[in-house]
């Protein structure tokens, strides 16, 4: 692939133009607005360069009939806010199948011990028949809470995710709710996360940001004393332990971590999180109202950070530490300092295996942005990039880590990818479980940056050692190299046979 901004971006204008000549007029006219080429922007950057605007369409329904790789309301709940709050008992409310689906499909590490004081990736269900769907499945529900506080007693906490079927019957969740939680004294938390509303998981983000802000904050938590450089990490869900590398840097520059949810929290770091100084927001996609809620209501600022790959670790330190004064700026700068023999090593060890290699990224929340300096730190270059889930602000954010030139898609269909991949020939595939496998029979290696394909952590230094490793374990690995057949790689020319 050439490194061509200029030309890259009119071969992807063509490829974009040769994609949607494939589909009915229709639906070429729909699809046409969802994909693009980044163009350059006004400067806005310290280093002078030009940043790319990145104009699509994003968050509207998916075409009917047309593959696509979303999640629903349900997974945006359970499977990413709530579901990884660890003292909690999370009941999928519906038939077996959503939360069959959801159960422990995410790397979301965590302290403790499962089925006494965790419940991570323990799947808790009502299980609707058919006479529930008649009769409706409140007396069921209230049942399960009971049966809950006695087989779990030291669980701190229930929410309640409501599936398809409740949102169409009716079940009145929030009586329950407030029924139980005063006959046992504990917290519980119903969330209208069906997953029919909305056109993805991104609204299940929002309704259960909502329910944290309208069920769980403003408790008393007279246990906890706020201290001046408290802050909360939103928005990690600490997949292969990511949320642990972050804590470990925030705290070796003097901050307290006073809550890391959701990934390996508890309920009361999540009560407690008005009482910070500062909320360090990563997935912004799936936190960021919360965390407008709290500096609108407790006057708490939050500021984005991205701890993949040096640069963007670096520049976020600073970031953090310049809102907490001189002694923390220095404790930073002692830190980044005390770490740079490591990435120096680790850039010298693989950046010479990786330089000049095409990736394309197809992800959910974040990281079609956020991972991309990580990859163009070990010299790797993004030729394409696109989001599941994203909305306008996500792309405008995309704009400021992507170079002119590059291809942008937003709810990529399959076919749309698969013609991608195909005719750009790219080095790596980053994307999720679905494509890995359709892309490593076109002979193309893949990673599977949802869950950091079984390895981790990434963020932060150690992280980033670890991801330098993996890519160039998928880049380099001899297995591309019997990838051909031998009888088609070795077999001489026809006109090598006619000349004998």
């Amino acid at each position: 692939m050439s490194l061509d901004y200029e030309n890259d971006g009119v071969f992807h204008e063509k490829l974009i133009e040769e994609v949607l000549s494939q589909y009915p007029g229709k639906a070429a006219k729909r699809r046409k607005n969802h994909l693009s080429v980044a163009t350059g922007g006004e400067d806005g950057s310290e280093t002078g360069e030009v940043l790319s605007e990145c104009d699509v369409k994003s968050n509207i329904k998916s075409i009917p009939g047309v593959m696509t790789i979303r999640g629903c309301a349900y997974a945006g709940s359970k499977g990413v806010v709530w579901g990884p709050i660890k003292d909690m008992v999370h009941i999928s409310h519906g038939p077996v199948g959503c939360g069959h689906y959801s159960w422990s499909q995410r790397r979301n590490y965590y302290v403790g011990t499962t089925g006494i004081d965790t419940f991570v990736t323990m799947q808790f269900t009502s299980d609707f028949q058919e006479k529930d769907i008649v009769f409706g499945g409140d007396k069921k529900l209230e049942k399960i809470i009971d049966e809950l506080e006695v087989l779990f007693p030291l669980n701190n906490g229930i929410t309640i995710q409501s599936e398809c079927p409740i949102g169409l019957i009716g079940d009145d969740i929030e009586a329950v709710s407030r029924k139980k939680a005063k006959e046992h004294e504990t917290k519980i938390v119903p969330v209208r996360c069906e997953g029919f509303r909305g056109v993805s998981q991104s609204l299940g983000h929002h309704i259960a940001n909502d329910s944290i802000r309208d069920w769980v904050f403003d408790e008393a938590n007279a246990d906890f004393e706020p201290g001046p450089c408290d802050v909360n990490v939103v928005g990690d869900y600490n997949i292969g332990g990511d949320a642990w590398a972050t804590r470990i840097l925030l705290e070796e520059v003097g901050l307290r971590v006073v809550g890391n949810w959701s990934g390996d929290a508890t309920l009361a770091e999540v009560e407690r999180a008005p009482k910070a100084k500062l909320n360090l927001i990563h997935c912004y996609r799936s936190m960021n109202y919360i965390c407008r809620h709290m500096e609108e209501k407790y006057g708490i600022p939050w500021m984005e950070y991205n701890f993949f790959g040096p640069s963007q670790i670096e520049a976020s330190l600073r970031k953090i530490a310049e809102h907490f004064g001189p002694a923390i700026v220095d404790k930073t700068e002692a830190v980044i300092a005390k770490y740079r023999p490591l990435v120096d090593a680790v850039i010298d060890k693989y950046r010479p295996r990786l330089e000049g290699k095409t990736v394309m990224l197809y992800v959910g929340g974040l990281r079609p942005r956020h991972v991309i300096t990580a990859y163009e730190d070990l010299g790797m270059v993004i030729v394409g990039t696109g989001y599941e889930f994203a909305h306008n602000d996500d792309y405008q954010r995309t704009g400021h880590y992507v170079k002119k030139g590059t291809l942008i898609y937003d709810d990529v269909t399959g076919y749309e990818l698969e013609k991608f991949i195909e005719r750009i020939r790219p080095d790596l595939v980053g994307s999720g479980i679905k494509e890995k496998y359709p892309v490593q029979k076109l002979g193309i290696p893949f990673r599977q940056m949802h869950s950091w394909d079984y390895s981790g952590p990434y963020h932060g230094y150690d992280g980033f050692a670890i991801f330098a490793r993996d890519m160039d374990l998928a880049i380099n690995s001899p297995i591309w190299d019997l990838y051909e057949a031998p009888w088609k790689k070795n077999a001489m020319k026809p006109d090598a046979v006619a000349a004998e």
